[in-house]
């Protein structure tokens, strides 16, 4: 939920021009963040919202958007609108699964195949983990990163390689910050590839990240996640058994990966769908189409 996303939703509302967006209804109910603002305010310029989750789906109706299709349970593939929904005008609240879901199901068996095409990877540690930090509220406060980086050089210490792909605003950060001495002892490095990155987490013992996206991917490859903030939108992978929240204090980061090293998922059904959540979208709007036109 960036801010081209919203200003792409403004922009197309005002020309009357129908707006879907995908991942709709997500909410970490900090309003500090940016993503939270503008993922709100797109939610509620938008026709087609798709949800990845139930929870998704509650988070909407809190917020007027009554009557979700299919009452907020994952679509059907054979998607057809119910007939208690006739109408092209009202928005339309839909339980389509994760389109990451799709995503990480078709690609990493082809990481798999190809292996690491970065040859610097191949040699990696098995008992490895992987660091990411991005996001403003990490990054602009120095004392904050200083944590994050503190908690990584400690698990390296304890024999564990920190793979630390460096977003380019994070670099900038720790220059600043004059924090360049933490990277000493890990493995920090340029961004990686998708399919890299794939692989990179699949095999790692664990993962640290602010990210939205990697909490996901880690669950959906099985790797135990500790998120370096205090709330996520993904609530729901705190109850999967491999994720929690770590804040940003370095004692709790550590304490968390104790607790979700090692760890598997609980029960047997994702919450994120079955990795046909494009196929849903696209059901949802040929048959809005189909009804607006007649």
């Amino acid at each position: 939920d960036t801010n081209s996303t919203l200003a792409a939703a403004l922009a197309a509302a005002k020309l009357h021009i129908p707006v879907a967006h995908v991942e709709s209804g997500l909410r970490s109910r900090n309003k500090s963040m940016p993503e939270e603002i503008n993922r709100v305010l797109t939610d509620h310029a938008s026709m087609f919202l798709f949800c990845p989750t139930k929870t998704a789906v509650r988070n909407l109706q809190q917020e007027g958007f009554s009557n979700p299709l299919f009452e907020g349970e994952l679509a059907p593939l054979g998607f057809e609108e119910p007939d208690r929904i006739a109408s092209v005008d009202a928005p339309w609240v839909v339980n389509v699964g994760d389109v990451m879901y799709d995503s990480v199901l078709q690609h990493v068996c082809r990481a798999k195949a190809r292996g690491f095409t970065d040859p610097t990877l191949r040699s990696l540690a098995v008992n490895h983990a992987v660091l990411t930090v991005h996001r403003a509220d990490n990054t602009d406060n120095a004392k904050l990163l200083r944590s994050i980086l503190e908690a990584a050089q400690s698990i390296a210490q304890d024999g564990i390689a920190v793979f630390f792909p460096i977003h380019p605003r994070t670099r900038q950060a720790i220059k600043r910050a004059s924090l360049d001495s933490l990277l000493a002892g890990l493995m920090s490095v340029e961004p990686v590839s998708y399919y890299d990155m794939l692989l990179l987490v699949q095999r790692a013992e664990f993962v640290l990240t602010d990210s939205g996206g990697l909490q996901r991917e880690a669950f959906m490859l099985g790797t135990p996640c500790v998120t370096l903030r205090r709330e996520t939108e993904w609530v729901e992978l705190l109850d999967t058994g491999i994720s929690e929240l770590g804040g940003t204090d370095p004692k709790e980061i550590l304490d968390a990966v104790d607790r979700v090293r090692g760890a598997t998922v609980k029960g047997p059904v994702s919450p994120y769908g079955d990795g046909h959540a494009a196929q849903r979208i696209m059901a949802a709007v040929s048959t809005w189409w189909r009804d607006a036109a007649t």
